[in-house]
């Protein structure tokens, strides 16, 4: 695979690929025979591990670069159908594979507001969005900030901005690294965060969004496999039907009738159980709205060869995500269901789980330590005879009910292939899917950070006439460090997944939806107005999402908890989304209007046709 030659490489995509599927599906094999003769299951997992990742730094390497452009934007050489993968991959996240069908599993029916929200926003960065900016040429967001509102004082709020979201981001990615690799490989927490971050580092640093892109498009491949697999497995042997999408509604019924015998309070199905209505379209907008800001994500559509490319590949994202999205509630319900039958069947009878069942995954999980992932009548699940010694002491001698099993949110895709009493070689593989949905994100986010400092501060602020050798190196320099900073804030565990995830996308939602929306699409928006409405989106955000979740007030500088008619901190973009898109409209209505070759160029931008508008990097 001559990576180094881009036309062999982008001629024979197809080929290339083909034959990573086939050496892919032919290791997967090989692990399922090796189970089948007794090898340790230790050794089956880390092989996954090791084997993935051996591939995504072989592909790293090869595609390592020192041109500007193909660091920044793989070259604009990126075909619609791969930069989708590549998207796909880039978009679902470990939020998206570890913690959204955790949170269905919990929420049920109001879970549904993730994949709403999340998908959605695809619709609007197809139509407001993608198109345009690939049609300017930028190699980052604030490099259209910068052009379109005037300069550098709108070019650094934008950075802030993103750097506040996607650091916010990353690191929910490397903590749900850690929480695979701590389980998977064996080791602590603590250091697992760090050999996620050394995969993700040796992905990116070398040939930027270019290694990146090749490199994402074989982590979907991995992880759709990794996600697919036990959801098509579980619709087989309880419906014989290998699409769960049609056996969704048979596991629903089962699970309906579970909650019946298991004494279940809240059911499964039924609406607006933890969120209220109000709560529930407030995330499903700043989610939607978030989509359409983040800026790992558009950054994806700059690689495109034309504006043309650049809409299909939005197309084929929506695809490739949805093949995700349209299995995540079957997989939520199938294990669920498989979950409640352990309980029902029990030989303790009443809806108790007798002590001598409890199945060892539960242990293994529950014993992981820095976690509550597992918790049974109120303590860790990390031996059999602590569970049973908290279990009598509420009065349960038998066994204990299913209300008093708690599991974590981000450990249940990671566990179902074990609750369903899959064989290791398909625990392995969703362990191996989850990382490569942790890195890919975390890879497309560490470039956004590092290419808008390298490029937006550093080449366009402070060293205009810097050289592409001192551009790259700084890029590298600057990916390094924020990588560590965020390992770092991983580790003290901060939140889970899904909440860091939504304050990422309502800080994005609140900063950089209007002056990006109205930058397109309003001529009438000027610099002040820009800046201003950015400004105040983000601030207004940021002094909601800390006061809420911290309960510190930034203005007064007390310890006071601040609540605006009772909305959650994962909807807190409600606020600033609003407030941004007023203040553009004031303020750009009380300055100078913007010049006439502004005005000019805003309505060429959204000219169908034609062809890149600005030349990046100058």
């Amino acid at each position: 695979m001559a990576m180094t030659m881009k036309g062999d490489f982008t001629d024979n995509l197809g080929k290339i690929y083909s034959i990573y599927v086939g050496g892919f599906a032919g290791f997967v094999v090989l692990m399922a025979v090796l189970d089948q003769l007794g090898i340790p299951d230790r050794f089956i997992l880390w092989s996954y591990m090791a084997a993935t990742i051996a591939i995504y730094a072989f592909i790293g390497i090869m595609s390592r670069t020192a041109q500007v452009s193909e660091y920044y934007v793989a070259g604009r050489s990126v075909p619609a159908v791969y930069n989708g993968m590549a998207t796909g991959a880039d978009w679902m996240s470990g939020a998206s594979f570890v913690g959204m069908a955790g949170t269905l599993f919990v929420l049920g029916y109001d879970g549904l507001a993730f994949v709403l929200g999340w998908t959605g926003g695809y619709v609007l960065v197809a139509v407001l969005l993608a198109p345009y900016l690939r049609k300017f040429g930028a190699y980052t967001v604030p490099d259209f900030l910068g052009t379109r509102y005037g300069g550098n004082a709108a070019r650094l709020v934008g950075i802030i901005v993103l750097f506040a979201c996607s650091f916010t981001y990353i690191t929910a990615q490397l903590y749900a690294s850690g929480i695979i690799a701590s389980q998977f490989l064996g080791i602590a927490f603590e250091w697992a965060v760090f050999a996620g971050l050394a995969g993700i580092l040796v992905c990116s640093m070398l040939g930027g969004m270019k290694a990146v892109t090749w490199t994402q498009v074989a982590q979907y491949i991995v992880l759709i496999v990794a996600y697919l697999l036990p959801a098509i497995w579980m619709s087989t042997v309880k419906f014989g039907i290998p699409v769960p999408q049609l056996t969704y509604g048979g596991a629903l019924s089962q699970i309906a009738q579970y909650e019946q015998v298991l004494g279940v309070v809240k059911s499964h199905v039924a609406p607006f159980q933890t969120y209220t209505p109000r709560d529930y379209f407030f995330l499903i907008f700043c989610l939607m709205v978030g989509t359409a800001s983040l800026p790992h994500i558009l950054m994806r559509f700059f690689t495109t060869p034309t504006v043309r490319e650049a809409r299909k590949s939005v197309g084929w994202s929506l695809f490739f995500i949805f093949l995700l999205y349209f299995t995540a509630p079957a997989y939520a319900a199938f294990s669920k269901m498989n979950l409640m039958e352990l309980f029902a069947s029990s030989t303790a009878g009443g809806g108790l789980l007798a002590f001598s069942e409890i199945p060892q995954w539960m242990l293994n999980w529950g014993s992981i330590a820095g976690h509550q992932l597992v918790t049974i009548c109120g303590v860790k699940a990390e031996t059999v005879a602590a569970i049973q010694a908290a279990c009598e002491a509420k009065g349960f001698a038998a066994g204990f009910p299913y209300a008093e099993l708690k599991l974590n949110n981000d450990m249940i895709v990671l566990s179902t292939p074990s609750i369903a009493g899959m064989p290791i070689w398909v625990v392995g593989l969703v362990g191996a899917g989850g990382f490569a949905a942790a890195l890919s994100t975390a890879d497309g986010l560490l470039l956004a950070i590092s290419n808008a400092l390298s490029h937006d501060v550093y080449y366009k602020m402070v060293d205009p006439k810097a050289d592409a050798k001192r551009r790259l190196l700084v890029s590298k320099i600057l990916l390094v460090v924020v990588a560590l900073a965020a390992a770092f804030l991983a580790r003290t565990k901060p939140s889970d997944i899904l909440s860091m995830v939504s304050w990422a996308f309502s800080i994005a939602a609140a900063g950089l939806f209007a002056p990006l929306v109205l930058g397109v699409w309003w001529k009438r928006a000027t610099n002040l107005g820009g800046i201003a409405g950015m400004a105040a989106g983000f601030l207004v955000t940021m002094y909601y999402l800390i006061g809420n979740v911290y309960g510190f007030d930034l203005v007064k500088g007390t310890g006071d908890e601040i609540s605006w008619f009772g909305v959650q901190s994962i909807s807190s973009g409600i606020f600033g989304v609003p407030v941004a898109f007023v203040v553009t409209y004031v303020v750009s209505l009380m300055t100078p209007a913007p010049s006439a070759e502004m005005q000019d160029f805003v309505d060429r931008l959204r000219l169908p046709k034609g062809g890149t508008m600005m030349v990046a990097g100058h």
